[in-house]
C-alpha cells in the first residue's frame, strides 16, 4: 500500500489562448533571475558596478543555453538522429534537455566576451556568479518535474516520485527523485560557496572552482541512481565519468591558483570606485550647497526682522515727537 509519495503534475504546460506557457521554461527563466540577482549583489560588494553582471549575462545566457542543448544532442544522439526519430525535435529545447556540461563551458565563452567589452577579469567574474549558478540550477531542476523525466531507480521510500506518463518508454511507478537531489545538492553547494568566501576570501575564481568540484561530487552519486538511456564507459555513465574529470581539473585549479595567485582581487571593475567617489562628491557638494542657502535664507530673514524693528521704533519716535 502506497503510503507517501510525490505526485507528478498531470501535464507541463497552460496554454493561455494560443500562447503555451511552460512549466520546464519557467524554471529556467526564474533560475535565471536568481543568479543575476545574487551575482549583483555579490559583484557590488566587491567592489563593482550595479548592472554589470546583467549586462555581461546577456551574453552568457545565451551562450550557455546553446550550449547545454549542443551537450546534450551530442552525447543522446539516437533520440534524434536514429531510424523513426525526427531530427527538428533536436530544436524543441522546451521539451527539456540540457546538458550542465555544456551550459557552463559556451556560457564560459559568452561571458568571456562580456567581461572583454567591460575590461573585467573573468574569474572575479566567475566568482561573484557561482552561488547563483548553483542556485539557478536548484531551481531547474524542477523543470525535469513538470516534464516527468530525469528520475531514478524504482523505490517505494515515502519520498518516492509518482512517474504516470507512459510516453518514450516510460513506465508508470513510483522512484527516485532524482530532479529533488540535485536541487537540495545544488542549494548546499551555494551555501558552501558563499560560506568559504567569506571565511578564506576565496579570489581568481577559486570560488567557482568550488562550485565546479562540489557540484561534480554531488552529480556522480545522483548520476549512478538514473535509469534513463545513456552511454556507459568502463560501466559507468559518461555524465560519471564527466563529473569525475571535471571534479579533478577544478581541485587541480584551486591548489595551482592558491600558490601562483593567493588572496582576491583588489580592483574588479576599472572605474568603478572612481565612479562611486565622484557620485560621493556630488552629493556632498550638493549638501554643502543646500547648507549655504540654508544659511543664506536664515540670514535675510534675519535682516528683514532688524529692518521691521528699526521702523517700528522710528514710528514709535515720530508719535511721541
Amino acid at each position: 500500500m502506497e503510503l507517501a509519495y510525490i505526485p507528478s503534475p498531470s501535464r507541463g504546460v497552460i496554454h493561455l489562448g494560443p500562447i503555451p506557457l511552460r512549466g520546464y521554461a519557467f524554471c529556467i527563466i526564474i533560475g535565471v533571475f536568481v543568479a543575476v540577482w545574487l551575482g549583483n549583489k555579490r559583484w557590488i560588494a566587491r567592489g563593482g558596478r550595479a548592472g554589470t553582471v546583467a549586462d555581461i549575462a546577456v551574453w552568457a545566457v545565451p551562450f550557455g543555453l546553446i550550449g547545454g542543448r549542443l551537450y546534450h544532442v551530442i552525447t543522446d544522439y539516437e533520440l534524434y538522429f536514429s531510424e523513426g526519430r525526427d531530427w527538428v525535435d533536436s530544436f524543441k529545447i522546451w521539451e527539456g534537455g540540457l546538458g550542465i556540461w555544456g551550459a557552463i563551458a559556451l556560457g564560459a565563452v559568452g561571458a568571456w566576451i562580456g567581461c572583454r567589452r567591460r575590461g573585467i577579469p573573468l574569474p572575479a567574474y566567475a566568482d561573484a556568479i557561482a552561488p547563483g549558478i548553483a542556485l539557478a540550477q536548484a531551481i531547474g531542476r524542477w523543470g525535469n518535474w513538470f516534464n516527468q523525466e530525469l528520475y531514478g531507480r524504482a523505490t517505494d521510500l515515502p519520498w518516492a516520485l509518482k512517474i504516470t506518463s507512459s510516453t518514450d518508454g516510460r513506465v508508470p511507478g513510483t522512484y527516485h527523485p532524482t530532479f529533488l537531489y540535485e536541487s537540495l545538492w545544488c542549494i548546499g553547494v551555494a551555501l558552501l560557496v558563499i560560506w568559504a568566501d567569506r571565511r578564506f576570501t576565496l579570489g581568481h575564481g577559486r570560488a567557482f572552482a568550488l562550485y565546479v568540484a562540489a557540484y561534480c561530487v554531488g552529480r556522480f552519486w545522483i548520476e549512478y541512481l538514473r535509469v534513463d538511456d545513456a552511454h556507459h564507459i568502463l560501466g559507468l555513465r559518461l555524465n560519471n565519468w564527466t563529473a569525475l574529470v571535471v571534479f579533478l581539473l577544478a581541485v587541480v585549479y584551486i591548489v595551482i591558483s592558491a600558490k601562483k595567485r593567493p588572496g582576491r582581487e583588489e580592483v574588479v571593475e576599472p572605474g568603478a570606485s572612481d565612479t562611486e567617489a565622484e557620485e560621493g562628491d556630488g552629493e556632498e557638494k550638493k549638501a554643502e550647497a543646500d547648507s549655504s542657502e540654508e544659511a543664506s535664507e536664515a540670514t535675510e530673514a534675519t535682516e528683514d526682522a532688524e529692518d521691521a524693528e528699526g521702523v517700528k521704533d522710528e514710528a514709535e519716535s515720530a508719535k511721541k515727537g
